[in-house]
């Protein structure tokens, strides 16, 4: 009997230990993902962020899907909010005319001394699309134009 209880608590000790460390190591892990949320820095991590003068995020594209970044001089289209009725910001055109590179310091494994990666690119746009006072287009006879197609 005391065989088998050494037995067992060794392999509660090998099977014990590791999910012990495991479940720490995910808090952890779990805390600092909930800092950087409440920083604000999370939802644009690792991503091409477009702003505008106020600071307002227009679109998010993440880095890993880029053929290339814009440069300062650009015409770029973008999907904005679309054109459901109370969007701040339509599709259309904007004007790239500054780029800020962010970069942290690597922390994979096979780092070299003062490496580090590109972690957020932040393009401010202004639009250039056309600003109308209101969405209910009227022809001349005061119809609205939607009304008028159909």
């Amino acid at each position: 009997m005391d065989h088998f209880v050494s037995i067992a608590s060794i392999l509660g000790l090998l099977i014990g230990l590791p999910a012990v460390l495991a479940v720490f190591y995910q808090a952890h892990k779990a805390r600092q993902e909930d800092r950087q949320v409440r920083e604000g820095s999370m939802h644009s991590r690792d991503c091409l962020e477009f702003i505008v003068g106020d600071g307002t995020t227009i679109n998010v594209v993440p880095l890993e899907t880029l053929n290339w970044l814009p440069r300062a001089g650009d015409i770029i289209l973008l999907p904005g909010d679309g054109i459901d009725e109370g969007t701040q910001f339509l599709p259309g055109a904007y004007l790239v005319e500054s780029l800020e590179h962010l970069y942290a310091p690597a922390t994979h494994k096979l780092r070299r001394p003062q490496e580090a990666r590109l972690t957020k690119v932040v393009c401010a746009v202004p639009t250039l699309n056309p600003t109308f006072n209101s969405k209910d287009f009227q022809d001349e006879t005061g119809q609205k134009a939607s009304e008028s197609v159909a």
